[in-house]
């Protein structure tokens, strides 16, 4: 097992609850409210962005699915000291019966009996399983893998990718995700190994992510950011012209459509990339949520982080 930078890892997990926390007001809404609301000439220490709200009444700092699921995701991961697909499985419908949001995919997996194989019989049936659903909870599972080898990464991606979502293109997206983590916490560029992880995906996978991941390579339309390609795509996008964590924030939240989890995604590259540090306290000091009654909070998202990265 490589050390992996404790400062990064805790940075990343941060880093995704803070997107998440800041971009769910915004959620399902128009391009640029962000930077409407909060514009660049506002002084930083001086704005207050989470303001909470949205369509589920989020409180100011509180994330939401997206991080929840990955917290989920987290404590099957470390209790159970891997991957344990019926576990989880579990975990997720007890987490899904009381949550207040569940993505559409999710939920019509996880209320069809809770079977390892409903996402791949949703598929089948729809043809339609890519969405970010799997992505956005992604950043615990890129943490516990970090210190091994890519393979057992990639692995992991597809198999907690696969319990929720029928189409491999979304455990590629994922792994893709954990990949580019990996490399930011072992100290590496993110973007630089990228060109490298696209190597280990099968043709037609690997061709439709380079299109839309590598800058001056021709691209069809970008689908939809609620899409694996769409989400996975945009976070790329900005961590490659974002100067800090704070610009990749802004940018983010003003994506427009599903602004928490392209806020999310790209708050734990951003994080991973510029470390704990360079995550505004403002933002850090507020972000909270509840799984399953129990409240997390900055510190706690620290210590699961540590978990996650030494082994539970």
């Amino acid at each position: 097992m490589t050390v992996v930078s404790r400062e990064r890892a805790v940075g990343a997990l941060i880093g995704s609850a803070v997107g998440d926390a800041l971009g769910a007001p915004f959620e399902f809404g128009p391009a640029r409210q962000f930077s409407r609301r909060f514009p660049a000439s506002m002084p930083g220490p001086d704005a207050d962005e989470m303001i909470g709200g949205g369509g589920f009444g989020w409180a100011p700092g509180e994330f939401t699915d997206d991080t929840q699921m990955a917290i989920v995701l987290a404590e099957s991961l470390i209790d159970r000291g891997g991957f344990d697909g019926v576990d989880l499985l579990a975990r997720f419908r007890a987490w899904a019966a009381t949550a207040k949001d569940v993505g559409g995919q999710t939920r019509a997996v996880l209320c069809d009996g809770g079977s390892p194989d409903a996402a791949a019989r949703h598929f089948k049936l729809t043809g339609r399983a890519a969405g970010n659903g799997s992505l956005m909870r992604a950043t615990t599972s890129a943490l516990f893998a970090a210190g091994g080898d890519l393979a057992s990464s990639f692995a992991l991606a597809q198999a907690h990718s696969a319990l929720t979502h029928g189409d491999p293109a979304a455990g590629w997206g994922v792994a893709l995700y954990h990949g580019m983590i990996r490399a930011a916490v072992r100290d590496e560029p993110a973007l630089e190994a990228l060109p490298g992880l696209l190597d280990h995906l099968p043709a037609p996978h690997a061709a439709r992510y380079r299109s839309l991941l590598m800058p001056h390579v021709g691209a069809t339309d970008e689908p939809a950011n609620s899409t694996v390609w769409g989400c996975l795509a945009q976070a790329v996008r900005i961590l490659r012209r974002a100067a800090s964590f704070q610009a990749a924030m802004r940018q983010a939240c003003d994506v427009g459509g599903d602004v928490d989890t392209v806020a999310c995604v790209t708050g734990g590259l951003a994080g991973a990339s510029f470390g704990l540090q360079a995550i505004p306290s403002r933002w850090a000091a507020r972000v909270h949520g509840a799984v399953n009654r129990r409240i997390y909070r900055q510190d706690d998202l620290q210590m699961l982080a540590l978990q996650l990265t030494t082994g539970g």
